[in-house]
């Protein structure tokens, strides 16, 4: 079973940056792929961005050109940097770990406002 801890949310004037991570408490090497998804008040969860185990990437229109995900296998964590944060990205953050089976962490919130 693989455990996975969200961090570095918090309260961001819009035009501002944050960076979360997601610490794995085992390899992230064995996962297929990994994401960050968000869900706002109100509304359904949706993918944010994802990188697989050969390092290809996807993101969510709303947030290409402003957010970018990596990870670090030797430190077992994935990140997601956030430039420009908007109102409209405020929600709650949770990272996921693909593999033979699916883990979620808890969430990490994201305040955009002024």
């Amino acid at each position: 079973q693989v455990q996975l801890v969200e961090s570095g949310g918090g309260l961001v004037q819009p035009g501002g940056s944050l960076r979360l991570s997601c610490a794995a408490s085992g390899s992230i090497e064995s996962a297929f792929a990994m994401g960050w998804y968000r869900q706002a008040p109100g509304k359904e969860r949706e993918l944010v961005a994802r990188i697989t185990n050969i390092d290809t990437t996807t993101y969510a229109d709303s947030v290409k050109g402003r957010f970018a995900i990596s990870r670090d296998n030797a430190k077992n964590t994935m990140y997601l940097q956030m430039n420009n944060l908007k109102p409209e990205d405020t929600g709650v953050y949770t990272c996921r770990y693909e593999g033979p089976f699916d883990y979620w962490g808890q969430g990490t919130q994201v305040t955009v406002s002024s």
